[in-house]
């Protein structure tokens, strides 16, 4: 299959990135695939860019998956409320760990904490991978404002 038709098989649904192929981490590497899921925003003419200097990091299936469906919610949440001309996408080793960055110069929001069961749904995308994360022993950093883009900080200790 060329590449082309490869990257056609990547869509959004309802703003929701999504990938049809099964996630191959072991051909494209982590990178690879969460770098196939900023295809929808290069489509809206959205600018991405990869910062990646973690060649040689040995990263468990588990880990890569948690980070990879991270990445998901993250670049979904972009395309579908941010209204972003542009995204970097950082994924690097850090201190005994794997830090993941998506961030973007979108319209931003409130980052205001609710209680328990309040809220319209949305956020949810956010709040499952934040209590994934935390249950691996990670942490989850998001830092948003109106008017000012959002960035989402995950890392993920690999010992």
């Amino acid at each position: 299959m060329n590449q082309s038709a490869t990257l056609e098989e990547v869509v959004e649904v309802g703003g929701v990135i999504t990938d049809r192929q099964p996630v191959d981490f072991y051909r494209l590497g982590l990178a690879g695939c969460i770098d196939r899921l900023t295809v929808p925003l290069r489509r809206q003419g959205t600018c991405v860019r990869w910062e990646t200097p973690h060649h040689g990091v040995e990263i468990s299936s588990g880990c890569a998956s948690l980070l990879y469906h991270s990445a998901q919610v993250a670049l979904s949440n972009t395309f579908k409320y941010a209204h972003a001309t542009d995204v970097t996408v950082r994924l690097a080793a850090v201190f005994h760990g794997i830090r993941l960055m998506v961030a973007d110069n979108g319209t931003g929001f409130e980052s205001v904490p609710r209680a328990a069961g309040e809220g319209t749904g949305r956020g949810a995308g956010l709040r499952t991978i934040s209590q994934a994360v935390k249950e691996a022993g990670g942490t989850v950093d998001i830092t948003s404002a109106p008017g000012t883009g959002t960035a989402i900080t995950i890392t993920i200790p690999l010992d």
